[in-house]
């Protein structure tokens, strides 16, 4: 596969939850940024998945009758053989929200710096 078949699988993959299938995505060295979570490498993956979807039902009341996650405005851009993928999520019917930055190599996903969207303690 290259760059931009590993993104759109991993993207398939969040989207309906899938741990399996992000998993085929991401490249030896993964590593993924959370500001709750922290860093998440490719062995602490679905543990991590399993967690975002806890707190998604527990979010949501449990109510779960669609997506994992929605994702949308994806902008792309490719360079040096690095595909670098800007997008805002939602987790339907939480108020869970926010941004990512993905890069991808023909050697799968090799990282995803996540944002959330929320109001600043007063």
């Amino acid at each position: 596969m290259d760059a931009s078949d590993y993104l759109a699988k991993y993207a398939e993959g969040w989207s309906n939850g899938d741990v399996d299938t992000v998993m085929g995505t991401l490249a030896d060295d993964y590593l993924m940024h959370d500001p709750n979570a922290g860093e998440i490498t490719k062995s602490g993956f679905e543990a991590y998945m399993n967690g975002t979807k806890e707190a998604a039902a527990a979010a949501s009341g449990g109510a779960s009758n669609g997506p994992l996650m929605e994702l949308s405005e994806v902008v792309t851009q490719e360079r040096d053989g690095v595909l670098t993928a800007w997008c805002w999520w939602e987790i339907p019917g939480t108020p869970m929200k926010g941004g990512g930055l993905i890069k991808a190599t023909s050697s799968g996903v090799t990282s995803e710096r996540l944002t959330y969207f929320t109001k600043l303690p007063e």
